[in-house]
């Protein structure tokens, strides 16, 4: 039965989760609750999704038999259009609601890095449980969420993109009587005969990338026209006009991924929602019809003739899906398509990456878009560590490409020396009040409806001060502000100045005050990811980006002097982070995560922060623990000789039953725990495992990995393993 399958492949036995950081966030609606009454374990989660799916991206690598639980968690909370709702709970799916009254309310998709939380999974299932997700590509065992959000057509999208999803009423209300009537189920989209409507694992997928790439814009990255922001919530202000090339960075990595996957299934078709095949196929055959225009730089005008068209493709598949749900009808798509989409794709991302290429090395993270009659132009913004770490994470960079950004980033205006470690943004002056909101003279020259206010002694749009300087009017919040004032003007004996000026004041409005280019807290605060401040787990999100690199350039052959500098980069960015520091130098507690240090004090706001988990999965890997095809292997390549014990130690740890328990170390020996395993590292000349059984039995292995069988008893957590030694040379002297 479909319906059992599916909510058995959800099930997660957990009973602790992770809500955001900041308790005085009003949508930070969440209990966090361990016990029940008896004070018995309660398997309860809660959380906002992006903070939910970061921590299990490190508790996957803990609990790896459950990743596929996981992912169905994931597909199964994503909606058709292709978005996620707010809020993830054991009992289903929850979001946010129009609430007149309160300012802080409002509604909209978070970006919230759809694409990477979910292909780490994808990733880690592949390398733990080679062969798993091919069978779920054609089986009929996923849905998709019925989140009350209906995003608008795409002329109105490009009118105000700022103003872009209206709030269904009668279908919310009719999503809470189907809640009363069957629970959780009634969130989710149900067919024609009133049943949740099932789809295979490839239409997820797909329905994730395409609303990505249906908001693609050529040589600026994706779009973000949802109302609510990416990853890093500090650039909220971008929502609009902003263009996510960090979102581009990782979708290249996300179709890298499907690529390889569909290349090693052994059907040669599977069948898809006829709705969502129509959307593939125009976003295809708009890459293939424009491919020729990769040979060089895209024009505004070929821009724009690409935006549209995968715009219209998916304002016409969310009308039709709006309206009138999934007819039920499927349409066999060949493997060798959705291959070959995948190829056409990764070719225009490529395009746009290098052309994000910044002079001095680095690339850029968000550009702006203003869309005109005929065509589309792209303003970059400054640089951002984001953009760094996204695009080293994104697969496109070879090693010797990947130094000479890390290089160029410890020459940037990101690195400060005060802690050894990478701002989120360069800092920079703010303008003093009294710089602000100044008309330049040529600028009001340029108008007749300004001089002839100026004449006239109207100060409804402008005013004038003292010094003979002009304003606009100080009661104007933005350009809304000053376009009511010119709708006023129009009805009160300007209607011709207004009919012939107002796109050019309008345009004079834009110079003066800025205001598509003003990020949000990052380019306003002096904390909280804002100006001068370090964020410490995007320096963590570096860090493992560095590492990756590293190991690709093991993979690949690298030179040594490659090799040699790209741990170079590594360990000078693991030198900043906290544990190394002084408390004096760090202004607290070292071991302790901190959300950020603003440049004027330490760090600020401890916590469960995502660098947590971060250093947890750059930590096992420094260590060397790795799963290829199913089976643990053990290779330190950039593991220190320092870090082996100089004299005897003990370590404490907890086995799978939860009892704790403790092992000798001794000179020359390493200890650490995997999947609740301890693992003992000794330093030899040639590598070897031996094994320990809870029935007293061991097994000597020669070589570095021990064979899926025995790794999937490990990654089972029933104690079956007692114990790991392995002899080994370390990577790094």
């Amino acid at each position: 039965m479909p319906a059992l399958q599916r909510l058995c492949m959800e099930y997660l036995p957990l009973s602790f989760s992770r809500r955001h950081g900041d308790p005085s966030r009003p949508w930070n609606k969440f209990a966090i609750q361990v016990k029940k009454d008896d004070g018995s374990q309660l398997l309860n989660f809660e959380g906002n999704w992006r903070d939910i799916f970061q921590n299990w991206e490190a508790l996957s690598i803990s609990i790896p038999n459950y990743v596929e639980s996981m992912i169905s968690k994931f597909v199964n909370a994503s909606t058709a259009d292709g978005y996620n709702p707010y809020r993830i709970t054991k009992a289903g799916i929850d979001w946010e609601k129009p609430e007149p009254h309160d300012p802080w309310a409002s509604i909209g998709y978070w970006g919230d890095h759809q694409i990477i939380y979910l292909l780490k999974f994808l990733e880690l299932s592949s390398d733990y449980h080679p062969g798993t997700l091919k069978k779920f590509l054609s089986a009929d065992l996923f849905c998709y969420a019925n989140v009350p959000y209906r995003i608008k057509g795409y002329d109105a999208l490009l009118k105000d993109p700022h103003n872009t999803i209206d709030f269904d009423e009668e279908l919310d209300a009719l999503i809470d009587q189907r809640v009363a009537a069957v629970g959780a189920d009634g969130r989710l989209i149900w067919d024609k005969n009133d049943s949740v409507y099932n789809v295979n694992l490839t239409e997820k997928l797909l329905a994730t990338v395409l609303a990505k790439l249906s908001n693609f814009i050529p040589e600026a990255g994706i779009w973000m026209n949802t109302q609510r922001p990416e990853w890093n919530d500090a650039n909220n202000a971008l929502v609009g006009y902003g263009v996510s090339m960090v979102t581009l960075y990782y979708t290249r990595r996300y179709q890298q991924y499907l690529l390889q996957l569909f290349s090693e299934v052994e059907f040669d078709q599977v069948e898809i929602s006829t709705e969502l095949v129509e959307l593939l196929n125009s976003i295809n055959s708009t890459f293939v019809d424009n491919r020729h225009l990769l040979e060089g730089k895209i024009s505004d005008t070929d821009r724009r003739t690409i935006l549209d068209r995968l715009g219209r493709a998916a304002d016409a598949f969310r009308a039709g899906v709006y309206s009138d749900g999934f007819v039920g009808e499927r349409v066999a798509v060949e493997t060798s398509q959705l291959i070959a989409f995948c190829q056409t794709s990764l070719e225009f991302i490529d395009h746009s990456i290098r052309a994000n290429r910044r002079q001095d090395g680095l690339y850029h993270a968000y550009n702006l878009m203003t869309a005109t009659e005929d065509g589309v132009e792209i303003t970059y913004l400054y640089e951002m560590l984001e953009g760094q770490v996204a695009v080293l994470s994104s697969g496109y960079l070879s090693p010797e490409e990947s130094l000479a950004v890390l290089e160029a980033l410890r020459q940037s205006a990101l690195y400060t020396e005060r802690q050894n470690s990478y701002l989120l943004y360069p800092d920079r002056e703010l303008s003093r009040f009294m710089d602000k909101n100044i008309i330049p003279q040529a600028e009001l020259q340029r108008s007749a409806l300004l001089q002839a206010l100026v004449a006239a002694g109207d100060s409804s749009l402008i005013e004038s001060n003292s010094q003979g300087g002009y304003h606009f009017s100080g009661a104007f919040n933005n350009v809304l502000s000053a376009q009511a004032a010119m709708q006023s003007l129009a009805e009160n004996g300007y209607a011709d100045l207004v009919a012939q000026d107002q796109a050019l004041v309008e345009e004079i409005f834009e110079s003066v005050f800025n205001h598509r280019q003003f990020t949000g807290r990052s380019g306003g605060m002096y904390a909280y990811e804002g100006l001068g401040s370090i964020y410490w787990h995007m320096v963590s999100k570096l860090l493992l980006a560095a590492l990756e690199n590293f190991q690709k350039g093991l993979q690949q052959n690298s030179d040594a002097e490659t090799m040699g500098r790209l741990a170079d980069c590594y360990f000078d960015v693991r030198a900043g982070i906290g544990f190394n520091k002084t408390p004096d130098n760090y202004g607290a507690f070292p071991t302790d995560p901190y959300s950020h240090t603003p440049g004027f004090a330490g760090a600020k706001q401890p916590g469960m922060t995502g660098q947590v988990k971060e250093e947890v999965i750059a930590r096992l890997q420094e260590l060397g623990v790795s799963v290829v095809n199913g089976s643990v292997t053990f290779n330190p390549f950039i593991l220190r000789k320092s870090e082996f014990l100089s004299g005897s130690d003990t370590l404490v740890y907890f086995d799978t039953s939860g009892e704790r328990k403790t092992l000798p170390l001794q000179v020359g020996q390493l200890g650490f725990t995997y999947c609740q395993v301890p693992v003992i590292y000794s330093l030899a000349e040639q590598t070897s495992i031996e094994l320990s059984f809870a029935d007293g039995s061991s097994q000597s292995i020669a070589g570095n990995s021990i064979e899926s069988e025995l790794s999937m008893a490990i990654f089972d957590k029933k104690g079956t393993v007692s114990k790991i030694q392995v002899a080994l040379q370390p990577g790094l002297e």
